[in-house]
């Protein structure tokens, strides 16, 4: 006679496990710190020696929950922290105790004889560290105690020896063909093996004192039962007031009987049988909740967190992408909830132009979250490029210069190997420039390549160094109705807007680069002086106008029209409230607000918004 071990539950956390938490951190769970129901599941006992493991895989985050085939499933509670030391200064004894007091009222409650896999739970307490990819983990498995020990008399039987192969085969509930957790066993007067539900513990002993108790034993161990049968014992004490002996079935199927150097033979039913001796006092239904152990030890076996690095396994590409989109999907956990990532990064953006604009506002996408970014620019790269131009090196200018989209394009897919980049080298026909008869048809081609690179794109960047060059792009773009974001440089002063759509539902939709012009787009490189043929600007300004540029695509791609113009128009009287002399003239401002609004509130240049306030004015007869 000796006190019984059981084997604890051990942890076996599956790395999708971690990946699908880390994802629903960032896009579900934000800040939230309550609890969130998971579950996970164990198999029973196949090999010698291998500890009873609790899983956790991806899918322990979704409802319904199906465990795999010959697997039981345990419910448990996860409590993610926002930071490390939150996660270390944790009530932990109060959490455990917690959970042991949910499992002791489903006893009393009469609600785990009803659905016995309530007597099984687990917590989990992490923190996970999204920069570094480490997760810190502690699991509890909440166990509850008698005052006295529960003894173990003999040595476990093999089941073989008191059931026959056919009675094995038949343990099944009706209806059922899994066996649950938790069963009875016993014989009708004539020998005949009867199975019952832990809920008829009552009609099956009342007559026949040799019933047996059966659980799903995850251990791996013939002497030592699985963690789940402490619970059940506890719950035989306090429900039905058992004491004394017991036989219990530890049922495992599927499991060797080879070594453990010898290829498993995967066969029918197995497992052991055990007499206990449980404590002649039992526990108290209309009591506290019993000592609860079974915080899971560390490889030290000490009571202590745990933590798992995947920075280290993960594919680095792969790693790039997650912590690319790390920063976008913070800004939906407070700032901007409603943000759509994903129209951004799925938008395929086309930049004309590859010199300080086009380095500068590629950068910016890629910041973003936007995977298909494609260069045309017809120049190479020169020696006074790189200081400048955020893409290039100082080894793309030797021999006469790489081609400035090729080279951008190869430096994104450095920077960012997930990106899908492509560099074309197309000199864009311009109006004012001649074009000899021998040239024709290479404009023709060109025309039709740059025609396919608009039609295949969504938005369109104009970004090159001259006005006629931007010509022919907006054309294209208008008649294909492309999203188009025009960015100027001066010297002091920069222009960013976006062109108007030709299925806009307010008319007059808006205009484009080039609707203020008197006379046509000429030839402006001939005949200038060497600072006429340069942009000139202050070095600074390309950053801050090719920011502005995306950001006016992004906005554009999350509100639609509607929504702008209520929330510009909520701007504009809230600024000329102190100046309307009676509340009369709010519906008139807003009629005036409809007839003007189209042709300035597309630019962020600043002018364009004293020009409408101006305009509003003027129009206003008070």
């Amino acid at each position: 006679m000796s006190i019984l071990q059981f084997q604890p539950f051990s942890s076996a956390v599956n790395v999708s496990f971690w990946y699908e938490l880390g994802k629903l951190k960032l896009d579900r769970f934000k800040l939230a710190e309550e609890p969130i129901p998971i579950n996970g599941y164990y198999t029973t006992g196949i090999h010698s020696g291998i500890p009873s493991f609790i899983n956790l895989e991806r899918d322990a985050f979704f409802t319904p929950f199906t465990p795999p085939p010959r697997s039981y499933m345990v419910q448990g509670t996860l409590f993610n922290t926002n930071t490390l030391e939150t996660f270390k200064g944790l009530p932990k004894p109060k959490l455990f105790s917690d959970l042991a007091e949910k499992i002791w009222e489903d006893i009393k409650s009469g609600a785990a004889v009803q659905d016995p896999s309530l007597l099984n739970r687990f917590l989990l307490l992490t923190f996970a560290d999204l920069k570094s990819y480490k997760y810190y983990y502690m699991f509890g498995f909440p166990a509850l105690s008698f005052e006295d020990a529960i003894v173990s008399e003999g040595n476990p039987v093999p089941l073989s020896e008191e059931f026959t192969p056919e009675e094995l085969a038949s343990f099944r509930l009706p209806g059922i063909d899994q066996l649950p957790q938790y069963f009875l066993v016993k014989r009708d007067e004539s020998r005949k093996v009867v199975l019952g539900h832990i809920s008829e513990w009552e009609s099956f002993t009342k007559d026949n004192k040799s019933v047996m108790l059966g659980f799903a034993d995850s251990s791996g161990l013939d002497s030592n039962p699985g963690w789940s049968l402490r619970n059940v014992l506890a719950l035989l004490s306090a429900k039905w007031k058992v004491t004394g002996e017991l036989a219990v079935i530890c049922y495992k199927e599927g499991r060797s009987s080879a070594s453990n150097n010898a290829s498993p033979s995967v066969s029918g039913p197995h497992g052991s049988i055990i007499k206990v001796k449980l404590p002649e006092k039992f526990l108290d239904i209309n009591g506290d909740c019993p000592k609860v152990v079974g915080w899971e030890r560390d490889s030290a076996q000490k009571i202590a967190p745990r933590y798992v690095d995947l920075g280290s396994t993960m594919d680095p590409n792969k790693l790039a992408i997650s912590s690319v989109d790390l920063n976008l999907k913070l800004m939906r956990w407070r700032i901007l909830p409603d943000l759509d990532l994903d129209k951004v990064a799925n938008t395929k953006c086309l930049l004309i132009g590859a010199g300080t604009l086009g380095c500068n506002v590629a950068r910016c996408l890629l910041s973003w979250g936007v995977r298909t970014i494609t260069f045309v620019d017809c120049t190479k790269v020169s020696f006074s490029n790189p200081v400048r131009q955020t893409l290039y090196e100082f080894k793309d200018c030797l021999d006469g210069g790489r081609p400035k989209a090729i080279a951008a394009a190869g430096k994104l897919k450095e920077i960012f190997p997930a990106v899908n980049s492509e560099g074309h080298h197309i000199f864009i026909p311009m109006p004012g420039h001649q074009v000899t008869p021998s040239e024709v048809s290479t404009v023709q081609e060109t025309v039709n390549k740059l025609d396919s690179l608009i039609q295949s794109h969504d938005a369109v960047f104009l970004l090159t160094d001259s006005r006629e060059s931007r010509w022919l792009p907006t054309v294209l773009c208008t008649a294909q109705n492309k999203l188009v974001i025009n960015a100027a440089l001066g010297f002091d002063t920069y222009l960013v807007m976006r062109h108007g759509s030709s299925d806009q539902t307010v008319k007059p939709r808006l205009g484009c680069y080039f609707c203020n012009d008197v006379v046509v787009p000429q030839d402006s490189l001939k005949d200038r002086t060497l600072d006429q043929q340069c942009t000139v600007t202050r070095p600074g300004l390309s950053f801050l106008a090719s920011s502005l540029a995306v950001e006016l695509m992004t906005s554009v791609l999350q509100h639609p029209m509607v929504l702008f113009d209520f929330i510009f128009l909520s701007f504009l009287l809230y600024s000329l409230s102190q100046f309307l002399p009676s509340p009369k003239y709010e519906q008139t401002l807003f009629l005036h607000w409809r007839k003007n609004k189209l042709r300035f509130s597309h630019s962020y240049s600043f002018p364009s918004f004293l020009l409408l306030f101006d305009t509003i004015f003027s129009q206003l007869n008070f």
